[in-house]
């Protein structure tokens, strides 16, 4: 397989640091917008953000990681760790952040002397500097030995300009290209799901690199993960959302925040991977994260996930067609969306992912001729008349295939309805509509979305002539 992350020609800067000292807080403020959750609670960040910061000279891609050296969640030290040293060794530059008002402290001596190892530019950033009165705080970080020091306060925007004129001298003075217009041009799928139902497992399959942090533990992803990835000359952008649970089980404030994240990474995305744990089958919050792709109206692929660990001895491909049957049974509002049966962990049939997404975008280029759709809609309105509403009845003048002027990569299937009276279209008979529809041509993994607009019937006789 032809693959690779892309965005390896923008120049990287690498955030790190120990637990609670702002991090995530100046990834914000690097990048113009609130990506990292920000809170006072350690151990918010354990997976590695990116995002493009064109605030300086140069455009350059930040990663946020993990806080170093005790997050109050033991059992992740290792692995949070593990993903702040791949971003050391990956970056340009490094951003060693440390809490002015809290002091030195002896994580951060036992980090200076690591990142002095690392053979990489580092950037002593002295933060939470928020006013005159702790300018003086910063001397006590001297000991530690590093050229570039900058005092700044990420909260409040104090020395953002002077650290991102120190980063631009010390990025490589090779040409660094602005890949943010190229981000609108890929395809962006949203990894959804409830927890632990395998998302980052999908996505480290993918990837065939334990880029995020996996973990038994439910929540461990709180961020939305935006991931670059090239296959095959073709580009993705993978978004790794913090697993959505029912809103009276969120455990901390940051849950509710994760949940607000992934329901607008639903809304920003141009198709959704819906990840579905195969060992509990749907579940109801299941139907509701379903709800929400349906609700914003988006392209949307099934996975049911974590086949290994169901998968029978014998009879392997009935047990596939049950567990499918099973899933369009219980969220038969998706029934446009296809069903993959696979497994993240052994990577069985991961790859089919990407063959079913190519089936949607091709689908996504189809247009059903004018003539084609008039013929077959009438059809539909003499075989089945729409039921009276009051004393009247929804008439058909005319209809066509809206042009997708959005420019988005993927969106759903727009028809134009020209009829007597919009509001007499019922969600019923939209939906038998729906399935003529899709009796003639499918459109695998796409909403398709009715719209009336009203015309008299000597109008809509005369637009359908003028056609």
């Amino acid at each position: 397989m032809d693959s690779k992350q892309a965005g390896e020609s923008v120049g990287t800067v690498a955030i790190v640091g120990r637990p609670n000292v702002g991090k995530s807080a100046l990834f914000n403020r690097l990048v113009g917008r609130n990506i990292a959750i920000v809170h006072d609670q350690p151990g918010i960040t354990r997976d590695r953000l990116a995002a493009t910061s064109t605030r300086g000279r140069r455009p350059f891609a930040v990663w946020d990681t993990g806080g170093i050296g005790g997050a109050g969640e033991t059992e992740l030290t290792a692995q949070v760790r593990g993903a702040a040293d791949s971003a050391m060794r990956e970056s340009d530059v490094i951003l060693f952040v440390v809490d002015a008002q809290a002091g030195l402290n002896p994580i951060d001596q036992e980090l200076a002397k690591l990142l002095r190892k690392s053979k990489r530019p580092v950037v002593l950033v002295v933060n939470k500097i928020d006013h005159e009165k702790h300018e003086d705080l910063d001397a006590d970080f001297t000991r530690l030995g590093f050229e570039n020091s900058i005092p700044i306060s990420a909260a409040h925007g104090r020395g953002i300009s002077d650290l991102l004129e120190t980063v631009d001298r010390l990025l490589p003075q090779s040409e660094i290209k602005d890949q943010t217009s190229n981000i609108k041009n890929v395809l962006s799928l949203a990894i959804v799901g409830r927890p632990n139902a395998g998302k980052s497992s999908l996505i480290n399959s993918i990837l065939r690199d334990a880029r995020t942090i996996v973990s038994e533990f439910p929540g461990t992803t709180r961020d939305a993960v935006d991931i670059l990835y090239e296959r095959s000359g073709e580009k993705f952008l993978l978004i790794d959302t913090a697993g959505m649970r029912a809103r009276s089980k969120h455990s901390t404030s940051v849950e509710v925040f994760s949940v607000m994240r992934a329901e607008r990474t639903i809304r920003r995305a141009d198709l959704c991977v819906l990840v579905i744990d195969l060992t509990s089958g749907v579940t109801s919050q299941d139907k509701k994260i379903a709800g929400l792709i349906q609700e914003a109206e988006k392209p949307c692929l099934i996975v049911l996930n974590k086949w290994d660990l169901v998968k029978p001895t014998r009879g392997g491909k009935k047990a596939m067609e049950l567990a499918v049957t099973d899933v369009r049974e219980r969220l038969f509002f998706l029934e446009y969306a296809p069903v993959l049966v696979a497994s993240a962990l052994t990577g069985e049939n991961v790859d089919e992912l990407f063959r079913l997404i190519e089936t949607v975008r091709r689908a996504a280029q189809v247009r059903i001729g004018t003539g084609v759709l008039n013929r077959m809609l009438r059809a539909a309105f003499e075989e089945n008349p729409p039921p009276m509403i009051g004393t009247r009845r929804l008439k058909l003048f005319y209809a066509a295939q809206a042009r997708d002027e959005t420019n988005e990569a993927l969106s759903a299937i727009k028809f134009v309805l020209f009829v007597n009276q919009p509001k007499l279209l019922s969600d019923t008979y939209a939906r038998y509509l729906e399935r003529r529809v899709r009796a003639a041509s499918p459109f695998p993994g796409l909403p398709l979305l009715f719209s009336c607009r009203a015309r008299s019937e000597s109008e809509g006789r005369a637009s359908a002539h003028s056609r």
